[in-house]
């Protein structure tokens, strides 16, 4: 089972990269634990970022909105990339049969996200992600790229610090598969589900890429900066799209108080909506005043989901919201051609660390990023792979995966645990004293390990075996996740310590961590 290009992840980043590797020569494999129109992109509602008018935009906009939003430790070169590739990558999409949103003159239609000095948001209704994925998918389809689903990546392997291949389990037989690849992507997307029902995303975002990644030898960095959503449904932590607040949407509290700009980056609207809740205010998103056949053209999803989760109507109601974790802007380390310091592994989308995000990502340039770093992943593995002549063979000396099936502590309530604690301890706001002992009830659990286990032994499409291998990668990102937010003594963007509430010079890097420890 050998291939030039193995992709895990199969969501708009993976499917981007299989197609640039495929274009290139490259024979192309991916393997996704779940399906690929499940892949969290289709959660991506509000648009991607382009500037396609330089009549009332610039590239040079687009990059300087990108760097204010970041708080100074991007990359500048990166951001500048990211930013002069929009318009053809969003030509690329348009020419594949993406159905963005018309203007009267049959232009792609564009809207103003937080963070942006123009309306550079290329949209499709706001259900952008689903409709870019759907295409990219169906692309996919057509050629002659192999999609295995249902599998779960347990290790990467590696000789000699140059990727070999992967061991993965077949959630349909409960059987270990290993694959030879001369070139590995990790698309998995991020680790936001450390927060449990506190996020935006689904049960799958629990960084198991990120985790093996990290095992295998690669490098993480900015793993404390968490973006929250300011605009999640209060009871379900169900996203309502920025793309109503671009709209002209109104954030109000329980007085009908306007109290902040709803297009300023996510991070100052997430803490003044968390200041306004600590008084004791409910939050609530009004769209009232935009009209039904606005909202039913233009924001037909977020009516549905308001219906649907809230029972409320948002023609007629005040929208209950609150801020929970949306994306995960640290992650793997890559360099400028997205490869890690493991030669041969590369990553790109929300798991990889382009550092294009900084502190804090603007609206609308996380489509962008799997599409642009997508098309480059894909070209830079495809070249690796031709220049690799020899390759060792590997061999799986197992075909199941072995746990514990007699545990005596139950995962399931430390994973809830782990839930409430990161949402009221690592959140929004955070100090220094509570983040360590955060830390030191981590490594308790980590210790509790061997203790934990599976009570269904099957081998047939068994989820206990995935949720709890699922829990040991979160359990490991959690303690890297408390590791950088420890270090980084100051606030900058999505990280604010209450305890050093001031940006410090000392601070504009990225606090990058190995195996052995943080090293920068």
């Amino acid at each position: 089972m050998q291939t030039d290009v193995l992709i895990i992840g199969s969501g708009g980043a993976g499917l981007t990269s299989a197609l640039h590797a495929h274009k290139n020569g490259a024979t192309v494999k991916i393997i996704t634990k779940e399906y690929p129109t499940r892949a969290q992109t289709s959660m991506a509602q509000g648009g991607i970022n382009a500037v396609l008018d330089t009549t009332n935009d610039s590239i040079e906009s687009h990059i300087k909105n990108t760097l204010h939003s970041a708080h100074g430790i991007a990359d500048e070169k990166a951001i500048n990339f990211l930013c002069s590739e929009a318009p053809e990558a969003v030509k690329w999409l348009d020419s594949l049969g993406v159905c963005f949103s018309r203007t009267k003159n049959s232009t792609i239609a564009q809207r103003t996200l937080g963070g942006a000095s123009a309306p550079r948001a290329c949209y499709a209704q706001d259900y952008t992600g689903l409709k870019i994925l759907h295409t990219l998918y169906d692309k996919v389809v057509q050629t002659d790229i192999e999609i295995l689903n249902e599998r779960y990546l347990l290790e990467i392997l590696t000789h000699n610090n140059s990727v070999n291949g992967a061991k993965v389990l077949n959630i349909r037989t409960g059987e270990i598969e290993s694959y030879s690849a001369k070139s590995i992507i990790i698309a998995t997307g991020g680790y936001s589900r450390i927060y449990d029902k506190h996020t935006t995303n689904s049960t799958a975002s629990t960084g198991d890429g990120i985790a093996l990644a990290f095992e295998a030898g690669a490098r993480v960095s900015d793993m404390e900066f968490i973006q929250f959503h300011p605009t999640a449904l209060k009871n379900s932590s169900i996203l309502i799209s920025e793309s109503a607040r671009g709209a002209g949407g109104y954030i109000l509290n329980s007085k009908g108080e306007r109290f902040t700009d709803e297009l300023l980056p996510r991070d100052e609207v997430a803490r003044a909506i968390h200041k306004e809740i600590a008084k004791g205010e409910d939050i609530f998103l009004d769209i009232r005043h935009l009209g039904e056949k606005f909202i039913d053209e233009e924001l037909p999803q977020e009516r549905k989901l308001a219906k649907l989760y809230e029972n409320i109507d948002p023609v007629h109601q005040l929208i209950p919201i609150k801020p929970v974790a949306h994306y995960t802007m640290g992650g793997i380390e890559v360099d400028h051609n997205s490869q890690t310091k493991v030669k041969g592994l590369f990553a790109v989308g929300e798991c990889a660390n382009h550092k294009v995000h900084g502190a804090n990502r603007l609206g609308g340039n996380s489509l962008l990023e799997l599409i642009v770093f997508g098309k480059q992943t894909g070209q830079n593995s495809a070249k690796y792979a031709k220049n690799i002549t020899h390759q060792i063979a590997i061999k799986s000396s197992q075909k199941r995966v072995k746990l514990n099936t007699t545990p005596t502590i139950d995962f399931y309530k430390i994973r809830e645990e782990l839930g409430e604690i990161f949402y009221k301890n690592v959140s929004i706001l955070r100090e220094k004293k509570i983040l360590q002992l955060t830390l030191q009830k981590i490594e308790n659990f980590i210790k509790d390990i061997p203790n934990m286990g599976i009570t269904d032994n099957s081998q047939i499409y068994n989820t206990n075996r995935i949720e709890f291998l699922e829990f040991k990668n979160m359990l490991l990102l959690s303690r890297l996740v408390l590791i950088g937010a420890i270090a980084r003594e100051e606030s900058r963007g999505a990280h604010f310590r209450v305890d050093a509430p001031e940006e410090k010079e000392s601070f504009i890097k990225q606090i990058i961590i190995d195996k052995e420890g943080v090293i920068k």
